[in-house]
């Protein structure tokens, strides 16, 4: 099964045979062609920042940003693919490289980083981009359209996920209290340092918007002897989830339901959501913000762990379209409406960006040692599909394109909070 099948493009089949049929054009005589693809690609080089990228056509030339010195080379096999990088590069390199049209000489991470490094000074919200993304809108966050992008993603099988996630399955960022821990004690020392945020105590109520496989959950009742009510739509983690609550026997202190978070119901003490944000989008953050505001308590806190960016912008269209679906992390400003509208109060923000970019690099070699297992439960286009996927992320986070946010809150006027961060770091870490 590949990621073309299972996210078809929305582009009509004009659209999609448009580069194919420019590739074939023979409009100018004695090889003039190229040499018109050879200024174009430069100009789209030039568009990207000039990085220092060489790129070796299929005939064996070579073409690179003019004064600038390439560290690295991408290999464009057909001049279908070219024609194709050429008119949306941001989307179409991942699209050809997963097609396996589009090769690096050197490893991904190298060419992806350079790209990254060269655009970091390029609007996302320029009229050039936006004109593009229009060909790509994001999916829509509606109830409806939620349960279909969750799906595409997370029930694709928890065979796969088990081939290179941690143990206990945790698909959110890790917290690394020195870099040389193994990700499953980076794992358990996130759901910790969540829970010491959100101050829990024996007996209170949680509600989870979001929950995956159920690890957040479990670490909080089992540790902190508060009872967990956790929202999911992925069918595949909540029946893992439940198998797992029943095998513990933690079935009494937690509760997984399948339904939107707009479906939460009861009053809670705390409200906490790890990773749900991104597919939330901000034309609904006000429903959530009610949400939150219905649900908890006169003196309820919460904690909300999103990836973001520094200014409002939008995920890559290829990303967007073939993985994630939906998704749409939000800049600080962009989760304003959350908050204040609703009566609560921000009382930390903090952004642990190279924690994920870390948290990628172990699944990252988790993923490329599994290769084997997971081409017999795939085909090619979806190894290299999600390859991509993972160094491109490691290198958003790594080059600063992408930040993860941890946001405390808690209602206004609430004066029942520490005085300092001591609590969070006791014995110089955890």
């Amino acid at each position: 099964m590949s990621v073309e099948n299972r996210n078809p493009a929305n582009a009509s089949p004009r659209a999609q045979n448009i580069f194919e049929e420019m590739s074939t054009s023979q409009t100018t005589p004695n090889g003039h062609a190229l040499a018109i693809e050879r200024r174009l690609l430069r100009r789209a080089l030039e568009q990207l920042g000039h990085p220092p990228l060489c790129f070796v056509l299929w005939d064996g030339s070579k073409v690179s940003p003019p004064g600038v010195a390439p560290e690295c080379e991408l290999h464009v096999r057909d001049r279908g693919a070219l024609w194709r990088l050429i008119s949306y590069p941001e989307y179409q390199f991942p699209e050809m490289y997963a097609q396996g049209r589009v090769g690096s000489g050197d490893d991904l991470e190298h060419v992806l980083d350079v790209v990254q490094r060269a655009r970091r000074n390029i609007d996302p919200n320029g009229l050039k981009w936006r004109l593009l993304s229009a060909f790509f809108r994001p999916r829509s966050g509606s109830m409806a359209s939620a349960r279909e992008n969750i799906h595409s993603h997370y029930d694709v099988g928890n065979d796969f996920y088990k081939l290179w996630l941690d143990e206990q399955m945790v698909y959110t960022c890790a917290y690394f209290p020195t870099p040389e821990i193994a990700l499953e004690e980076a794992q358990i020392a996130k759901m910790d340092l969540v829970c010491r945020k959100l101050r829990l105590r024996p007996g209170e109520r949680v509600v989870e918007a979001g929950c995956g496989w159920g690890a957040l959950a479990f670490h909080m009742a089992r540790n902190f002897g508060v009872k967990v009510r956790a929202f999911n739509i992925s069918k595949a983690q909540l029946a893992l989830a439940r198998e797992r609550a029943v095998r513990e026997g933690l079935q009494d202190a937690v509760e997984f339901v399948e339904a939107d978070y707009r479906e939460i119901s009861g009053t809670y003490d705390a409200f906490v959501s790890v990773g749900m944000l991104e597919h939330v989008g901000p034309q609904h953050y006000r429903e959530l913000g009610q949400i939150m505001d219905r649900c908890l308590s006169d003196d309820g806190r919460g904690l909300i762990h999103t990836i973001g960016f520094d200014r409002p912008g939008r995920l890559n269209a290829w990303i967007e379209r073939r993985i994630f679906p939906g998704a749409r992390p939000p800049s600080l400003g962009e989760m304003m409406p959350l908050f204040g509208p609703n009566g609560f109060s921000i009382l930390d923000v903090e952004n642990i960006r190279q924690h994920y970019a870390l948290t990628l690099r172990h699944w990252l070699e988790r993923f490329n040692a599994a290769q084997d297992e997971v081409l017999e439960m795939f085909d090619p286009e979806f190894v290299r599909a999600w390859r991509f996927y993972l160094v491109s992320s490691q290198t958003a986070f790594t080059t600063g394109h992408l930040q993860l946010f941890q946001v405390l809150f808690a209602r206004k006027g609430c004066n029942e909070i520490p005085w300092t961060r001591a609590h969070l770091y006791r014995d110089g870490g955890f």
